[in-house]
């Protein structure tokens, strides 16, 4: 069930109430008793869950490491066992 933010314009109660959507707003304010209650605009709270999203893409902490490009340039000579790159001979 959603939580809305209600207001009073009389008293200047500000309450938060869970309520069903299909639920008619309140009207009269529990504080003072009279017809000035009303709902305010606030922002929607929501959390994105799965994997996909960027909120979640990090978590734990094991963001990508940053490879200089020197290391990226060689990494097919590897294999090779020599790079000139690497060497410095290029």
């Amino acid at each position: 069930m959603p939580i809305y933010a209600y207001s009073c314009s009389s008293c200047g109660l500000q309450k938060d109430v869970m309520q069903k959507m299909s639920d008619a707003p309140l009207s009269t304010c529990p504080e003072c008793g009279k017809e000035t209650f009303s709902k305010q605009l606030t922002a929607a709270g929501f959390q994105l869950k799965g994997s996909g999203y960027y909120a979640t893409d990090f978590k734990n902490g094991s963001k990508p490491k940053n490879v200089p490009k020197a290391e990226a340039a060689c990494a097919p000579c590897a294999s090779a066992g020599s790079c000139p790159v690497a060497d410095g001979s290029a």
